[in-house]
This record gives structure tokens, sequence and C-alpha cells, in this order.
């Protein structure tokens, strides 16, 4: 009797978490409904790729636009998208397998990785504009200075592409050794981040103050701080 009284009530919490996670999927789905922007992590190849809610044979329906495959190879084996399990968002080729599964890493920011080529990301279309106007605001000359205001080293942030999704740094003359040490090639942005990286493989990292200062981290007594010339 206990044995049954048991099933019974493994049963009960079955069909009581059941419409739950059915929800979660229905959210989800509902949510992606609209316009997104599928790029590499800097979003130095993009695509817009606007997800529907009508259905076909292959899927859910969507639209590329005309110069995705050209930008993102990959794309040309996409015909549909879909939801798989309870929080996967599946962009598929026509037989239902994954051309890129992306999970949210962050609210409105899904990630996915293809073997051998590395992570994409998809997100709003219209947030990710938005980053692209702080990406711009970014270009130019910078001061480098420790919290008391001394400057240490002058630097230029650059849009030229060094390797894929990072771009060239130049330091001025006459910077401080520690930077000078440092000596840093490249630059990108990533969540919310301005990292700076050196040939050696070494990465600072820095968080926002505001658009015209960046602090960074982790902090410390005697912190080194970016500043719009």
């Amino acid at each position: 009797m206990r044995c049954r009284y048991f099933a019974l009530a493994v049963a009960g919490v079955i069909l009581v978490g059941a419409p739950a996670r059915a929800q979660d999927a229905a959210t989800l789905r509902r949510n992606m409904i609209g316009q997104w922007e599928l790029s590499t992590t800097e979003r130095s190849k993009t695509c817009v790729v606007t997800l529907k809610n009508d259905t076909s044979p292959q899927g859910l329906k969507l639209e590329l636009e005309p110069d995705c495959a050209k930008a993102l190879p990959f794309t040309k084996d996409i015909a549909a998208w879909n939801i798989k399990g309870l929080d996967i968002v599946r962009l598929q080729n026509p037989t239902g397998e994954a051309v890129i599964d992306f999970t949210e890493v962050e609210s409105g920011i899904f990630e996915g990785i293809r073997t051998g080529e590395g992570v994409y990301i998809l997100q709003n279309l219209a947030a990710a504009r938005s980053l692209t106007k702080s990406m711009d605001q970014m270009i130019g000359d910078w001061s480098m200075v420790r919290g008391s205001g001394r400057v240490v080293c002058g630097l230029t942030l650059t849009n030229t592409e060094t390797t894929q999704d990072n771009f060239a740094v130049f330091l001025k003359p006459r910077c401080d050794p520690l930077v000078a040490n440092f000596n840093p090639k490249q630059w990108r942005l990533e969540r919310g981040e301005l990292l700076m990286m050196s040939t050696s493989g070494e990465i600072w990292h820095f968080e926002a103050d505001d658009n015209a200062q960046w602090r960074r981290v982790p902090d410390s007594a005697d912190p080194l701080i970016l500043l719009r010339q």
C-alpha cells in the first residue's frame, strides 16, 4: 500500500511540474519572435535574423538578410528555428538538425558555439545597434592615469581589425614602465568590459564608470583609469 501511495505522489509531482516546464518553453518561444542580430563575439561579422511564429515543415519560419551567408558562411544551412528542451534556441537545417544552439547567458543575450569556429552571439537587434554606437564612441585618443590623477600613458584605440574581433591599440611615447612593459597591441569590448591584450597573451580588464572613464579591475588602492582625451 505504501508503494502505491508513493507512486501516486510521484505521478502528482510530475503532473504538477509539467505545465510549468511547458510554460517556460512557451514563454521563451514568444519572447524570441522578432528581429535579432547573429554575430561573432565582437560583432565584426553580423547577420540580421527575423524569427517568426509561423510553422513550416522544417520548423518555425525565419528570414535571413541577403548578406548573411557572406558574413557568416554557416548561415546558408539555416532553414528554420525552434525551441528545444526548456531553454535552447535552435537554428536548424531542413531536417531539424542543429546548425547552432543558443542558450541565454545574460538577459536578452544568447550564446552558441560551433566546433572549430568559436562563439557566436544572438541578441535583440535594437540592443545590438545601441552597442555599435558605444563601440564607435571608444575610437580615439585616451589617457591612462592613476587615481591621484597622474598621467602614466597616452594611447589610441582604433577600429583597425588585427585578428578576428580584435582591434589595434597604439601607445604614445614616454609611457610608465608598467604600461610600456605590458605593451598592449589589441583591444575589444566584451560583455560590458574593455579588454586590452599584449602579444604575450596578458589581458587587462577595464569596467566603465561612465562613457568617458574606465577603471581597471580588479580595483586597487592606486587604481588605473582610462580617460577620454
